[in-house]
């Protein structure tokens, strides 16, 4: 399996990037990958420095582990930490691993970058589902708390808040979605609920062509929802939908206006929608991104 490799460019001065990185209490705030820190004293400076870290992963549980890292000063200004990181946790998928971190200094300011690898526990099975489920998931983390770092620093923004805005984010976009799907799905494409059909009626549709508007509709309907999780950064699709069910609203009051006063009626179902979307909207600016940082390790480094 390849290493995990992240960069990013971020303007800020060096010492403002080391310090943020190199500090415990600075590092556990913006890397998601880590829940506590911890330095361990050492009696020279000219030895690695010695770490302990953990990281929760629900239900009261959390893995240990332990490290060094080194860091050096190159005489062009970029600098390197080296670290060395092992688990005796049962628990822990990771036995052991190595990497870096490298500081390079640019025309508008920093280009931090890191690489790692590790071996595993488990045999065949810890080899699977590093290679399917848990790479990829540090990978993406690295990056994710990479940017949210950059934000930190440049625009000031704090890693907890940038972690609760994305939370904020996800959940509407997530339900805004899955209404979109599951109204497409369940109503009209698999029970053909006969309220879309009388509705479908007052509009105007003839009984020939029910039954494939009704089907046509909920396809769109789901292909729109799947867009909203396809398209992660997309605002406009909140737009849409706010419009969309504005025009669905009228549409219903004018030639459907019983349906208005129904237990279940669309003006929850559609004001909930825009308020989600609103809420999407507002809470989708300025939140880190994975792909805003280089995955791929430029060949010859």
């Amino acid at each position: 399996m390849p290493g995990i490799y992240v960069e990013i460019d971020m303007h800020c001065t060096m010492d403002d990037l080391w310090a943020r990185t190199q500090s415990p209490e600075l590092h556990r705030q913006w890397d998601m990958r880590f829940t506590d820190i911890e330095y361990l004293s050492r009696p020279d400076t000219s030895q690695p420095q010695r770490f302990l870290y953990s990281t929760r992963i629900g239900f009261g549980l959390r893995i240990v582990g332990e490290g060094e890292t080194l860091g050096s000063r190159e005489g062009d200004g970029s600098r390197t930490s080296a670290l060395k990181f092992w688990s005796l946790d049962p628990k822990s998928l990771i036995r052991e691993g190595s990497g870096y971190w490298q500081y390079i200094p640019t025309d508008e300011g920093v280009r931090f970058l890191t690489w790692y690898d590790y071996s595993t526990r488990f045999g065949f099975i810890g080899r699977f589902f590093d290679a399917v489920v848990f790479r990829p998931i540090m990978g993406w983390a690295t990056a994710w708390s990479f940017d949210r770092l950059r934000l930190w620093i440049e625009k000031q923004i704090d890693p907890a808040s940038a972690l609760r805005q994305s939370v904020i984010y996800a959940i509407s976009r997530v339900v805004v979605a899955f209404i979109w799907i599951y109204h497409g799905l369940v109503p009209k494409l698999l029970s053909a609920n006969p309220d879309e059909a009388a509705m479908s009626r007052a509009a105007g549709i003839g009984p020939e062509h029910l039954r494939a508007v009704l089907q046509a509709v909920g396809l769109a309907e789901m292909v729109f929802g799947l867009a909203l999780l396809a398209a992660w950064r997309a605002g406009s699709l909140f737009v849409v939908t706010s419009l969309l069910m504005i025009a669905g609203l009228m549409i219903v009051a004018i030639k459907s206006p019983a349906y208005l006063t129904a237990a279940f009626n669309p003006v929850t179902l559609n004001v909930a929608m825009i308020a989600l979307s609103a809420i999407g909207l507002l809470s989708g600016r300025n939140l880190p991104s994975a792909a805003r940082c280089q995955r791929i390790k430029p060949e010859g480094t």
